[in-house]
Parts: structure tokens; sequence; C-alpha cells
């Protein structure tokens, strides 16, 4: 049975893309690991870095070389200062050299070093091998970005049912929804109930408490940001941010110091009727404004899709309740993060798998199903909510216009969120015993419509509107 944590469908990272982003700067940690272990790291002379299949189509949209150079470099994505990524990128590109790991200079040409191939490699779409140079031997590793910031080597042999083994000691295991749903009826406990248990299995209260509130700080900081930053996003398509105005029209004069004030602020802000939705969508496109500049997002379950599930928590926060605390927080968290799971085991959430149902659909389910919860929602309502957010985004595909996760991925989360919000509410005035489509059927046939996609619709830029729009009319 494999076993994922919510810390491992939530975890905090650096934009825009969990899957070429933050996967291919843990692969290269994972590397220098590999390197130690095997007594190689103090012999290296030097590096090169090959990308294949979507990586390498989009990897300078989604600033891949980047990624790696700063993995390479020993930063780690949920601490390195932000400010700091362009000047790390700078030095190694005017001194052609690269401190590895931050213990040795090696000379390194980032125009010859890291290279692009256009060829994908079997195993999966998002390759990446890094080969080390040792007493005139080349040494090489290949690794493998599967979404959500998961890396794996191919030396794990489930290829084929595109699953990753997760070792663990879960009182509870789950693979599917049924699963949960005995689970809960067996302990009669909520579904954030069960999750919670199968979490302290594994680290105590305190660990768990710890990490959900550092989780929520990033997204809530992250929302903060992106509705206090104003200008054109980077990358050559010169995409206004909107979340900066739509916050100014909607929260009027106020003053506030940090996020928390700012949270408190809009809840007691008077929110009309028309608005509701507006602040939805701020909040969507605030996090994945900051996700497409670089910035510190938490994956959920990735960062292309990244602003759905804070901006249907703050939903809940601002409109629906206003005395909610922490504990509502744990709740929709531990919720959101265990059906991402069974999406993660049961199918894909890589965009280069599955397209952008993989990412904005799991993202979707994962937000209408935590709060369908807060709402009242019984265990299995939670999981129709799931599947009606799910059931509307299969088949929707991956085709961001010049590689960059800004059009029309940004939208996309508002969309996701409110699609959430709505299938909420339609699962709590329905009784499951009438459901037709149950959540593991929806699961399944999510995976199925991903292998039949078409690979230029798979985060590839090579097809829709990718290539139906030029750059230079944008």
């Amino acid at each position: 049975m494999e076993c994922i944590s919510v810390f491992d469908m939530l975890k905090i990272g650096i934009g825009p893309s969990s899957s070429h982003t933050l996967g291919p700067w843990r692969a290269a940690e994972r590397w220098i690991q590999e390197l130690k272990a095997k007594n190689r790291f103090e012999k290296v002379e030097k590096i090169t870095v090959d990308l294949y299949g979507s990586l390498s189509l989009t990897g300078k949209g989604h600033a891949t070389d980047y990624a790696v150079l700063l993995g390479l470099s020993g930063a780690d994505p949920e601490h390195v200062p932000v400010d700091n990524i362009d000047k790390i990128i700078a030095t190694i590109k005017s001194s052609n050299t690269l401190n590895f790991n931050n213990e040795k200079t090696l000379p390194f040409h980032t125009k010859e070093d890291i290279i692009f191939n256009r060829k994908f490699l079997p195993f999966h779409a998002n390759g990446i091998s890094f080969s080390a140079l040792i007493n005139g031997r080349n040494y090489k590793s290949t690794y493998y970005s599967i979404g959500g910031g998961f890396v794996v080597q191919e030396e794990r042999k489930v290829s084929k049912a595109n699953k990753i083994i997760f070792y663990c000691t879960f009182p509870y295991p789950v693979s599917y929804g049924e699963e949960l749903l005995k689970f809960c009826n067996q302990l009669s406990l909520p579904i954030s109930g069960v999750v919670l248990e199968n979490e302290k299995s594994i680290r105590d209260i305190d660990s768990v408490d710890f990490e959900l509130k550092r989780i929520w700080n990033t997204m809530l900081e992250c929302m903060y940001t992106g509705c206090h930053t104003e200008g054109n996003l980077p990358g050559g398509l010169n995409v206004r941010r909107r979340a900066f105005d739509m916050h100014k029209n909607l929260i009027g004069e106020h003053t506030y110091e940090n996020p928390q004030e700012w949270l408190e602020t809009i809840r007691k802000t008077e929110v009309k009727f028309r608005q509701i939705l507006k602040w939805v969508s701020c909040f969507a496109l605030a996090v994945n404004e900051v996700n497409a500049s670089l910035g510190r997002v938490v994956t959920a379950p990735t960062n292309g899709s990244a602003g759905v599930i804070p901006s249907v928590l703050m939903y809940y926060l601002v409109i629906e309740n206003h005395e909610a605390d922490f504990e509502h927080i744990k709740k929709f968290l531990l919720v959101a993060g265990e059906i991402g799971s069974i999406f993660k085991k049961g199918a894909t959430i890589s965009a280069a798998m599955g397209g952008c149902q993989a990412e904005i659909g799991v993202s979707s389910a994962m937000a209408a199903g935590a709060l369908c919860e807060l709402l009242g929602g019984t265990p299995e309502q939670v999981l129709v909510a799931a599947e009606i957010a799910m059931e509307h985004h299969l088949g929707l595909t991956c085709d961001p216009i010049g590689g960059l996760v800004q059009i029309p991925c940004i939208e996309r989360n508002s969309m996701g969120a409110i699609k959430a919000i709505n299938a909420a509410e339609l699962a709590l005035d329905t009784d499951p015993k009438n459901v037709k489509v149950p959540l593991d059927k929806v699961v399944n046939t999510m995976w199925e419509t991903a292998k039949d996609m078409n690979t230029k619709y798979k985060e590839t830029s090579e097809g829709g509107l990718a290539i139906g729009v030029n750059m230079a009319d944008c």
C-alpha cells in the first residue's frame, strides 16, 4: 500500500512550476546526495545537465534552467530569499562558474552545459539527466519530475501504472474513495479526522499543527504579496498583474501592516453579493501572479494550480465563517491533501502526463471536498463535491503560451476556485445514494482521458492556445 502524506501534497517551493521548477530543483539536490553517498562529490571536475520532453520544450518559460542552477548551487526552495535568486543566477552566468552545493567551484557555461533535448524519454514526459566528469569518466544519473514536486528515478519499475511507492506506516491507508469512507464509518470520524490519525502515526500532533500553520501562513503571505504588487509579469508576454487593481477596488481605504492584519481587515469589510466572486478571483489571481514571477507558493497540488485552494479557503474565512480559526484551516488542508493523494495514486497530477485536468481539475476537486466538510457535509458528500469538480474539468488541456505559466494558467485558477465553491454547494444538496458517478470512477476516467490526450496538449506548447496566439501581439 502506498501512503502519501498531506505534506507531500502541499509543499512550499518557488514558482512557476512544481514539475518544471521545484521537481528539477529537488532532482539536483537528490543527485548531489547520490554523489556524496558514493564518495564521488569531491572528485567531480565538470557537470552537464540534459533536459528531455516537456522539461525541454517549455523549460525556459518555466525557469527549469534556473531551478537546476539553484539546486546545484545548494539553495533550498523553501528558505532561499526570493530576492537573492536573480543575483545567484547572474553570478553563475557572468563568471561561467558554479559553486557546487556551495562547497566547491566548478566551470559551468549555462548555454553549453544545460542541454535542451526535444525528445521524450520512455519512462515519463519530464526527464532530467545529470552527468559528472570524474577522472576522465562520465557518471550519469537520470531523474523524472512526475508532478507536484515529486521526483523519482527510473529504477522504480512501476511506470506502466504511473505509481510510485511511498513506504510508511499509516494505520488507515487509503488508495480509493471507498476505502476512505470505510474508515470514516469504522472510526465515526469525518475525513479530516481519519487523515489526522494517519499523520499522527508518523509525527506528533505539535509537528502536524506547526507544519500546517507554516503552509497556511505561506499561502496567506502569497495572497497578500500578490494583492500588493503591481506592474507586468516577467517572461516577455508583458502580462499585467490584475490582482493589485482588483484588490484596491474591492478593499477601498484601509490600513494594515502584515498579512494577518490584512485578513482581519477583509473579514470586517462589508462584502456585497456581486463582489463575492471578485474576491475569490482576486485571491486566486494574486497567488498565481506571485507564482509566475518566481515567488514562493505552496504546491496545491502543483504550482500551476497553487491559487485554487488558498482562494477557496479564504472564501470560507471571509464570506462563510468570520469566527473560523486554525482548527477550521487545519481540517480544510487535511481533507484537501487526502483528496489530492487519491488522484495522485489513481491518475496523475502532472500536466505533462494528463493536461491541465491534472492540475486545475485536481486542485478544484481538493478545494471542493475540503469546503464541503467545513460547510457541514458528510464524508459521502465531501467525495461527491470532489467528483463534481473534477467531472467538469475532464479533458482540460495544458497549452501555455510561450511555455510560461501565465496564459491561460493564471485565469484558470480563478475558474477552478469558483467551480470548487459551486461543486461544494451542489454536493450539500445531494443525497449520495442518488449519485451515479462515484469519485473513484471519475479518477479512473481522468487517467484514461490523460492517456488518450494528444501529446501536444500536455504542457509542450505545441498545440492549442500556445500556437494559436502570436506572442508578438500579446
